[in-house]
């Protein structure tokens, strides 16, 4: 479970990374450099569904994130739980 979602996370994280750096931002960004700035999208179907898709990623990073913490914590938590045993 953990190997997968370490997978998971790291698709993700490069994914965003890709969409963060092909927003158009104030100086033009980086995907009018490709291409000449034709518009696939239209003229603001591009802007929103490139802020759709950084949400969608946001938020998969975000969960993968804290399944990933959780999951590392469990041992900590099963050792503690052996410790209080053993102590009694």
């Amino acid at each position: 479970m953990t190997s997968v979602l370490n997978v998971l996370h790291v698709i993700v994280c490069f994914f965003l990374i890709l969409v963060v750096l092909l927003q158009q931002g104030r100086g033009g960004g980086l995907g009018s450099s490709f291409g000449g700035g034709a518009q696939v999208f239209g003229g603001r179907g591009a802007g929103n569904f490139m802020t759709r898709l950084t949400a969608i990623c946001a938020a998969i990073f975000m969960l993968t994130s804290m399944s990933l913490a959780y999951l590392s914590s469990a041992g900590d938590r099963e050792l503690k739980q052996f410790e209080t045993q053993q102590g009694k």
